[in-house]
C-alpha cells in the first residue's frame, strides 16, 4: 500500500472510496407502469368532499389501504398526503384540545411534536432510553399529569419503542397511545408489528424513507371511531359531518389531506417491495456490525432480543475518551474518505424558538396559555439529559444501507473507520495546527 493510501484523505491522501455514493432510487418499471395507468385514466384523484363512495378516495388509494389492512392484520387504514398529516389526523381524532397535554419524545423530526399544537394542546417531552433512543417508559410515567391525554412514541431509526410497557402505562392511565412508525416499517416487537400496538400507527412514504412515493403517509387503527374521525379530518369533515350522521363534531374541522391516485399507485408498488428492501438493509447492517464490533470506541446499534430492527439509519455510539479523537473531527475525517456519516441526529425539539419563547399561534402564547400549568411547564435545557448528552457527545449515524450499495461498500465504510483510528496522532496534530492558524 502506498503512502498516499495510508495517509488520511483529509491530510492529502487517497480516499478509501473514490467514487461518489449512488443516489437512493428504488423506482422501477412497476411504478412507471402504475403511474401511466393513472395518467391514461384521466382520474388523478378519486376524492370528493361529499358523502358517498368518492368520500373515501379513488381505486389506488383504496387498494393501498386494503394492502395495509391485510399485511398488518388491522381493521382500518387512512391514506393521506404525508405522515405529518397522518399524525395530525391521529391527534385530532383522539379529541385532544386546548388545555390538554401529549407526551412525546424530543428526539425526532419537529413534526412529531408540532402536530400537537394544531388542536390547541401542548407537547410534554419525556426522555429517551440509552440504547434504543426511543421513549423511556419511566420518564413517560413521571411526565403524566391530570392534563395528559395521549402518549406519542416514535419508533426511531428502525427499532421499535418499548411498546408493551408503553401500552400498559397508557391503559393504566386511560391514555391514547400513538405510534409514529415512519422510520420502522415492518419492524417487530414481541412478535407484533410496530404500528399495531398503539391505538393508531403512522407510516411514511416521504422521499427519504425505505419505501416512498415522494410524499405520503398512512394511518392504521382497529378503532372504527378513530378511523371515521381520521377520514373526516382528511377530507373537509366540517362540510360532511352532518350529512354522514356524525354527532361528535370536536376537532372535525377538516383539511385537504388527501392522497392523489399517482402517489397511491407508486406507494402500492413500493409497499410490495418492503420485505425485500428491509432484507437488503438488514444484510448490510449485519456486515457493518460484524466489521465495527472489533473497533474500540464505536458501539454498533442495539437490538432488543424481543424486537427486530429494520435500519432506517445505522446508528452508532461513539466514545471519544477511548478513541482519543473528538467526535466531530472523526466524522469529518471519515467523510473525506468518501463515505457518509454525521455527528448526532437532530437537536432536541424543545430547543426550537417556538418552545423557548412559548409563542405559537399569535403573539400572546396560545396554546401554551391555555394550559393550566403553563407557568411551570418547562422547555429549558436539561429537562431531557439523556437526549442532550447522546446528541451532543455520543451518537453517529450513516444512511449507507440502501441499494444499489453492496456488502463491499459496507467493508469500505469499516476500512475507512479503521484508517482514521490508525492515524489518530496525525489527525490530532493536523487539527491542532488548523486551530493555531485560525487564531
Amino acid at each position: 500500500m502506498s503512502n498516499a493510501q495510508h495517509t488520511l484523505a483529509l491530510l492529502g491522501g487517497t480516499p478509501v472510496r473514490q467514487v461518489p455514493l449512488p443516489p437512493y432510487n428504488t423506482i422501477g418499471e412497476e411504478e412507471k407502469t402504475a403511474v401511466m395507468n393513472v395518467l391514461d385514466s384521466g382520474e388523478l384523484s378519486g376524492f370528493i368532499a361529499d358523502p358517498g363512495k368518492s368520500f373515501w378516495g379513488g381505486k389506488y388509494v383504496l387498494a393501498l389501504e386494503d394492502c395495509f389492512r391485510e399485511h398488518f392484520n388491522i381493521k382500518h387504514a387512512v391514506a393521506v398526503n404525508s405522515a405529518t398529516s397522518a399524525l395530525h389526523c391521529a391527534i385530532a381524532a383522539s379529541g385532544i384540545g386546548p388545555g390538554d397535554e401529549v407526551i412525546v419524545t424530543p428526539y425526532s423530526l419537529s413534526a412529531s411534536a408540532s402536530v400537537i399544537f394544531m388542536t390547541g394542546a401542548v407537547p410534554v417531552f419525556a426522555d429517551i432510553d440509552e440504547k434504543t433512543f426511543c421513549l423511556d417508559p419511566a420518564s413517560v410515567e413521571a411526565a403524566i399529569t391530570p392534563y395528559t391525554k395521549a402518549i406519542m412514541t416514535v419508533n426511531l431509526f428502525g427499532h421499535p419503542s418499548p411498546l408493551l410497557r408503553l401500552r400498559e402505562i397508557a391503559d393504566r392511565h386511560d391514555l391514547i397511545l400513538i405510534e409514529d412508525n415512519a422510520q420502522s416499517p415492518d419492524a417487530l416487537c414481541h412478535g407484533r408489528h410496530a404500528g399495531t400496538i398503539g391505538d393508531m400507527g403512522i407510516f411514511s412514504f416521504n422521499r427519504h424513507k425505505t419505501i416512498q412515493c415522494g410524499e405520503g403517509g398512512i394511518l392504521i387503527t382497529n378503532s372504527e371511531n378513530l378511523h371515521l374521525k381520521s377520514a373526516l379530518v382528511r377530507n373537509h369533515g366540517e362540510f360532511v359531518i352532518e350529512k354522514m350522521g356524525v354527532k361528535d363534531i370536536v376537532n372535525m374541522v377538516g383539511l385537504n389531506l388527501r392522497m392523489t391516485e399517482m402517489e397511491a399507485a407508486v406507494a402500492l408498488c413500493q409497499f410490495r417491495k418492503l420485505p425485500s428492501l428491509n432484507a437488503q438493509r438488514n444484510e448490510m447492517a449485519d456486515r457493518l456490525t460484524q466489521g465495527l464490533s472489533g473497533l474500540d470506541g464505536i458501539t454498533p446499534p442495539f437490538t432488543d432480543p424481543d424486537c427486530t430492527h429494520v435500519y432506517y439509519f445505522y446508528v452508532m455510539k461513539y466514545d471519544a475518551k477511548i478513541t482519543g479523537i473528538p467526535r466531530n473531527l472523526f466524522t469529518k475525517a471519515l467523510n473525506a474518505e468518501g463515505v457518509s456519516i454525521r455527528s448526532g441526529f437532530l437537536q432536541p425539539i424543545y430547543f426550537e424558538p417556538l418552545y423557548q419563547k412559548k409563542i405559537c399561534f399569535g403573539p400572546n402564547g396560545y396554546p401554551f396559555t391555555s394550559n393550566p400549568r403553563n407557568e411551570s411547564l418547562s422547555y429549558a435545557k436539561g429537562i431531557c439529559p439523556v437526549t442532550e448528552r447522546i446528541e451532543d457527545e455520543e451518537l453517529m449515524l450513516t444512511n449507507m444501507l440502501y441499494p444499489p450499495l453492496t456488502l463491499q461498500d459496507m467493508d469500505s465504510f469499516v476500512n475507512a473507520c479503521e484508517k482514521v483510528l490508525n492515524n489518530r496522532d496525525a489527525l490530532i496534530n493536523w487539527s491542532y495546527k488548523q486551530m493555531q492558524s485560525s487564531t
